[in-house]
């Protein structure tokens, strides 16, 4: 029989999964390294269990003991599952930014968690930082695993991480992207890849507000690049023991809208449903494109699953209250929304009889007429019906010409849909776009209504 111990020897060996829309713009080979195959859903899974393990070794933690951790709920995910699988305590300590739908899976798992304020320094008492030491200076046998400045974390990536891209890649790996946050995955994995190729090169993804980028190009700890943002996971106001700066070859920064809205197009486009420091990651390919070639092959490791972003960067609501959905909407939108996308149309020949049985079975309430390719005229489920009881004797015999009104107008894809009104009316009910592919569409008021 084929199967596991317990849950936690199903981490690691995640797919590598080619991206195929989303990074058009990029000449190199794009492969995305899908670390929610991990049961925690997160990559922070590989140095969770690393950490403890290694405090174990130690003697750091007994058996039944406390572990504590501060987290934005990736790391947390993954020390729950394995006190879940040793018997341990979980203490985690979060900030008020990171999502509840992290903090109601760790409490899932039995965890206690502390939410903390964000916007503090990190030697204020209150922070998550402060508080998670203080409780384990307080609590007998317990463990404050500290993902910063445990070194742990970078080795786990090193020792699993790395090997299994470079292996994957068959040793072609040109560059690897990767968001930057306690610094363990892109130092760990980044470590092993140049002891194989020294010319990798290593880009990080940072975020403004974060001190990342301007220490590592100037060696200065600047406290003005310090301000609160919105994107999770990656960006620090601390430097960690973890991030080796002599490994990353540059760093990126990618603003908190154009990580949100990527992490959507991410879903859409890819089907790969992945959290907000994926789509960060992502913004900060298509904003580094210029440094690709079609020889090269770009890893970009992701770090968690969109589950846990489903009440924010996945809910319109919230998108629209910061000013991240602020682009109008347009007829392309309208279109690529529509679950039936079949364009049905009748001749000018057709009798109306057969053009409202047609009707009535596929449930529409209009329909271009064309001949020739052209469209010519349009019909309605009203006119179509008045005609038929009006000529109840000789309704086989009528043909659409008899009947058709005018066609439907034509609109351009890109046509911001607030404009449309003025299309619409009781006369016209549709109208009709051509895609860039030279399908045509047909679009009514309900459609809209669907697509908002």
């Amino acid at each position: 029989m084929n199967y596991y111990n317990n849950i936690l020897e199903t981490i690691g060996n995640t797919p590598l999964v080619k991206i195929n829309k989303v990074a058009t713009e990029v000449s190199a080979l794009v492969l995305c390294k899908v670390e929610t195959f991990n049961p925690g859903h997160s990559i922070k899974d590989r140095m969770a269990i690393k950490m403890l393990e290694d405090a174990e070794k130690r003697g750091d933690i007994q058996p039944g003991g406390t572990i504590i951790e501060c987290t934005s709920g990736n790391t947390g995910m993954g020390l729950a599952l394995a006190a879940c699988v040793k018997g341990y305590r979980c203490i985690f300590t979060t900030s008020d930014k990171q999502s509840k739908s992290k903090m109601d899976i760790l409490r899932a798992h039995g965890a206690e968690v502390i939410v903390c304020p964000t916007n503090v320094e990190p030697e204020d008492p209150r922070s998550y930082y402060s508080v998670a030491e203080k409780l384990s200076k307080e609590i007998p046998n317990s463990y404050w695993c500290n993902q910063y400045d445990n070194l742990s974390n970078r080795q786990a990536h090193y020792e699993s991480t790395g090997p299994e891209i470079w292996k994957q890649t068959e040793g072609k790996i040109t560059h690897l992207v990767v968001g930057v946050g306690t610094g363990g995955t892109v130092s760990g994995t980044g470590k092993y890849l140049k002891e194989q190729n020294p010319n990798i090169k290593i880009w990080g993804i940072d975020t403004y507000g974060s001190v990342f980028k301007k220490y590592h190009e100037t060696g200065v700890f600047d406290e003005k690049e310090i301000y609160p943002y919105i994107t999770e996971g990656i960006g620090e106001d601390i430097l960690p023991k973890n991030v080796d700066f002599s490994i990353i070859d540059a760093f990126e920064k990618v603003s908190d809208k154009d990580g949100a809205v990527m992490a959507r197009r991410l879903a859409r486009e890819e089907g790969l449903l992945l959290g907000y420091s994926a789509g960060s990651s992502f913004a900060g390919l298509l904003q580094l494109q210029k440094h690709f070639t079609k020889d090269d092959v770009v890893v970009v490791l992701i770090h968690d699953h969109g589950s846990r972003y489903v009440g924010k960067i996945y809910n319109d609501d919230w998108m629209r209250e910061r000013g991240f959905l602020n682009d109008e909407l347009k007829v392309k939108d309208v279109i690529s929304k529509k679950s039936d996308k079949e364009f049905l149309s009748i001749t000018k020949d057709m009798s109306v009889k057969e053009a409202f049985r047609m009707m009535k079975e596929r449930d529409i309430s209009q329909m271009p007429v064309m001949e020739n390719g052209d469209i010519i005229g349009s019909i309605t489920e009203t006119t179509v019906l008045n005609h038929l009881l009006e000529n109840p004797l000789n309704n086989s015999e009528s043909r659409i010409e008899k009947i058709m009104e005018n066609a439907f107008p034509m609109v351009e894809v890109d046509l911001p849909c607030k404009q449309l009104s003025k299309y619409f009316s009781k006369k016209t009910p549709a109208v009709i776009a051509k895609d860039k592919a030279g399908t045509m569409h047909i679009l009514t008021q309900y459609d809209i209504i669907q697509a908002v």
